[in-house]
């Protein structure tokens, strides 16, 4: 048999039809197609029971949900493309119901102004401005200050002035917010390491690179 012949023996799920419940599988469309060709009525809603309870134990998960028997049945319609004349406990479900398009989530329309932030600071931000000026004010901006620079160090630099991060939240507030005089950040410690989300469990914490389990810690090869 040469390579030819080969490749027409092959039968792929690519030129296969779509299947309409992918996770029971299309062994369990053959079953369905073969009890939609049995005559008797009563044979059919039999071989019909016998498929649901090979759905129930392909798809164990279902048994999670509200009246999961009347699901397994919609699911048997449903690959059946709507089209079974059985004695089933429950209605046949309408096509069309299932058709539908899902209802669109809202998205926010304005855009972020600084991505290594992101919008939930812009928020903080919002909020912060509806606050009476204060001792507890001046402390949640000094918070939130520190919390950018820690953020603005995980994407950008080693390292940024004081001033530039309070320069960014005059001016993500539209300067309805002004930084305190005198107000001054925490100094970061010499040994802080600030790496990039997935690249450390130590985000942000000193010795981030040495506080790494021992499991995956090599050490180093010496030389004899």
């Amino acid at each position: 048999m040469d390579r030819n012949e080969i490749s027409h023996t092959l039968d792929y799920n690519t030129a296969r039809e779509r299947l309409a419940m992918p996770e029971y599988g299309r062994n369990v469309l053959k079953m369905v197609e073969q009890l939609k060709e049995i005559p008797d009525k009563a044979k059919r809603t039999e071989q019909a029971r016998a498929v649901v309870k090979v759905m129930e134990l392909l798809n164990p998960q279902v048994h999670t949900q509200d009246n999961f028997e009347q699901k397994l049945w919609d699911h048997l319609y449903m690959i059946a493309g709507y089209d079974l004349d059985v004695d089933s406990p429950y209605p046949c479900p309408v096509a069309e119901e299932f058709a539908t398009n899902p209802v669109p989530i809202p998205m926010k329309g304005t855009r972020i102004k600084a991505f290594h932030y992101g919008r939930n600071i812009e928020s903080i931000i919002n909020l912060l401005c509806e606050q009476p000026d204060g001792e507890v004010k001046t402390e949640m901006i000094r918070a939130l200050a520190i919390y950018m620079r820690q953020q603005y160090l995980i994407w950008n630099k080693d390292s940024v002035a004081d001033e530039t991060i309070f320069a960014d939240i005059e001016k993500l507030s539209d300067y309805r917010l002004r930084i305190p005089e005198g107000i001054s950040l925490s100094k970061i410690a010499g040994d802080a390491n600030f790496s990039r989300p997935g690249m450390g469990i130590n985000v942000g914490q000193p010795g981030g690179q040495r506080n790494r389990s021992k499991k995956n810690y090599k050490r180093p090869f010496k030389k004899k």
